[in-house]
């Protein structure tokens, strides 16, 4: 067995499609698109206290443009950077994204400019830097894991914006994997708390706190279906039923 760890969620899909990878951890977002062909199975998600795990998306600048809201945002739109984290990105791009249309925001064209930083530590340290006036992230997993691995300090940055809750991200396997592979694949993530404590615990450390309150569990493709309707209202996202 061997594992890759790829730049960006984009990748992870086109190995998937090109069968390069037999599973892989999608964003949301990504996993949406990916199984617009539906030739990929939901395998686990991780869970907190029996239910799937959930986190948030920020919109968030630095203390020296003055911005104290979103309202400052849309008025001042045309002199500011925008950066989002990655294009298949959920919480670095399609939940910040679909809100700032709802605020008459075109990020296309709002803007002075808009990019991608690549990844959402990239989207939280080129705000916090000054290069870029606003950027788009997650809470959990960009912000306040800078903050814990100390690459950012607290009050650095100033959240103007968060969403309401994100279903976890899932793992997934190819439909055309061997059915009896993919169970024993699904077991040692269901059972891995259980089974590998220490191991488990190690992991889910290096992303959250009480690491005792964690499990993988199964996941339904129906709780991606909010994310996917968002997803079909953006029409220059092109997802497809």
């Amino acid at each position: 067995m061997s594992f890759f760890y790829a730049t960006d969620y984009t990748s992870v899909i086109v190995a998937l499609r090109a069968k390069k990878v037999h599973a892989a951890y999608m964003s949301p977002f990504s996993y949406i698109l990916a199984s617009q062909n539906h030739d990929i199975t939901l395998i686990a998600t991780m869970g907190e206290g029996g239910k799937p795990h959930m986190y948030h998306s920020i919109i968030f600048t630095n203390y020296t443009t003055h911005l104290n809201s979103m309202s400052d945002v849309k008025s001042r739109a045309k002199s500011l950077t925008l950066c989002f984290a990655d294009p298949a990105s959920t919480s670095g791009h399609l939940i910040p994204r679909a809100y700032l249309v709802t605020l008459g925001l075109n990020p296309d064209s709002a803007f002075k400019q808009t990019i991608f930083a690549g990844s959402h530590p990239a989207s939280i340290l080129s705000v916090a830097s000054g290069k870029i006036d606003v950027g788009c992230s997650t809470k959990e997993y960009g912000m306040d894991l800078l903050i814990r691995h100390g690459e950012l300090k607290e009050g650095q940055i100033k959240v103007l914006w968060q969403s309401d809750p994100i279903v976890s991200s899932p793992i997934v396997a190819r439909n055309d994997l061997n059915k009896e592979l993919t169970k024993k694949i699904q077991g040692l993530y269901l059972n891995m708390a259980k089974d590998a404590p220490s191991l488990f615990a190690a992991y889910v450390k290096l992303y959250y706190t009480h690491a005792e309150k964690f499990s993988y569990m199964t996941v339904q493709d129906s709780m991606y279906n909010g994310l996917r309707k968002i997803a079909r209202g953006m029409k220059d996202l092109n997802v497809a039923n």
